[in-house]
């Protein structure tokens, strides 16, 4: 499929959202953290399945469920490509990037992680990536140790590098969704596979927003989210390397994981279907087919740039508003397209109402990342983060938005 030039215009034309008034302005979306708005092309596919084909998959041999089947199977297809993995085998349907974390946890993580393991993580990490690995050290009595930070939000590498031997696992994320820090994973599964180290790779944050190679990078596993790269909520993606797959028992029973079932046994089905019991959520997964090829014909590498490009213009605009203290690194090369700040004497949470007010929407709180924000001395803090159809204009509305944030609050 040949690439597109990146036209930001036709990008935002293409989303039916942009055309509502919100308190009488079309939206600055500065939230595609937490989630991305979606294009046309997605929802017409949600549609087109259930007027046209709706149907349970892998079960009927009538023709809208071989269609449906098919139409399935080809996000799988998709998905492995865009990821860069070897088969199918190892695109394995979840939720959200939250579940394919928990099914590392509850069946590798149980069945390998004993008492007295080093499970490490970092402290850059959404609670999804820390919770899990938290409960379950707690119950196997193993040891969760955290890699630290550097004074520019950057991962501390030495830090890293002393607990790296020895440790069963490490989970990391390859892009703070609260500094915007780009994690050097390559670098780290490198060091940590030849300590004999399992890797995972938590990439809610930048499969939407770089190219991602797992082959290349070297992980064991990796997690991601359709919802936050333009395709629809309810759909997540675990990569896992084939042998480590086969390896590991099912996380959830019943339906299309079964291969025979019998009064006293059962056996379960082939991977990637071992780990998809019960009924698919067909119908997202089928869109999210339309949000990856919408991202390919931009190309990774465009998205990357124009998010870089955005983000420094934002990052300039908002060392000029005076009173702001910005959060993580100030290289744009290791910075996602995230910019997390305070603002004196305005809490974020009045910070995120008035601006959405002007029909400007940013995220306010811990963002799903405390130990982060308590490392920092912060109970907080307001979030703008950029995606490929937010344009320039839309951070010159942020900034002006801020101002009225001082009128409100008198300040």
């Amino acid at each position: 499929m040949e690439a597109l030039a990146l036209d930001v215009e036709k990008v935002g034309a293409d989303v039916p959202i942009f055309s509502k008034l919100f308190n009488g302005k079309t939206l600055a979306y500065l939230d595609n953290a937490a989630t991305s708005q979606k294009p046309k092309q997605v929802i017409e596919a949600l549609t087109d399945f259930y007027e046209g084909y709706n149907s349970n998959i892998h079960r009927g041999v009538y023709e809208i469920s071989e269609r449906a089947t098919e139409e399935y199977e080809r996000t799988r297809e998709a998905v492995r490509g865009f990821i860069g993995a070897g088969s199918t085998e190892e695109i394995v349907f979840t939720r959200n990037a939250t579940e394919s974390i928990n099914l590392v946890a509850r069946t590798w993580g149980e069945s390998n992680v004993r008492e007295g393991d080093r499970v490490l993580i970092s402290v850059l990490e959404h609670h999804s990536n820390l919770v899990p690995w938290q409960v379950l050290c707690q119950a196997k009595h193993a040891k969760l140790e955290y890699i630290g930070i550097k004074g520019d939000g950057t991962l501390d590498m030495d830090d890293f590098k002393e607990k790296a031997g020895g440790a069963r696992l490490l989970a990391v994320t390859q892009a703070s969704n609260v500094l915007g820090t780009i994690v050097p994973v390559k670098e780290m599964a490198r060091i940590a596979r030849r300590e004999g180290c399992t890797v995972l790779v938590d990439g809610a944050q930048s499969a939407p927003h770089m190219k991602v190679d797992v082959n290349d990078m070297g992980c064991d596993f990796f997690a991601l989210s359709s919802h936050k790269m333009l395709g629809p909520t309810g759909v997540g993606v675990l990569y896992g390397r084939k042998d480590i797959l086969e390896a590991m028992p099912p996380f959830n029973l019943g339906g299309d994981m079964i291969s025979e079932v019998h009064s006293c046994s059962a056996s379960w089905n082939e991977l990637p279907w071992k780990f998809e019991a019960g009924t698919s959520n067909v119908a997202d997964v089928i869109a999210f087919y339309h949000a990856i090829s919408y991202l390919e014909r931009m190309s990774m590498e465009s998205v990357r740039e124009h998010e870089m490009r955005i983000t420094d213009y934002a990052m300039d605009r908002l060392r000029e508003f005076g009173g702001l203290h910005l959060y993580g690194p100030a290289d744009l090369s290791k910075r996602a397209g995230i910019i997390a700040f305070t603002m004196d004497d305005a809490h974020p949470h009045d910070i995120a109402a008035v601006l959405d007010r002007e029909a400007v929407a940013i995220r306010s709180g811990y963002h799903c990342a405390q130990p982060l924000h308590e490392s920092l001395s912060l109970g907080g803090t307001a979030r703008a983060s950029f995606y490929l159809y937010n344009t320039e204009a839309e951070v010159d509305r942020l900034v002006a938005a801020l101002g009225k944030v001082r009128e409100v609050l008198g300040r």
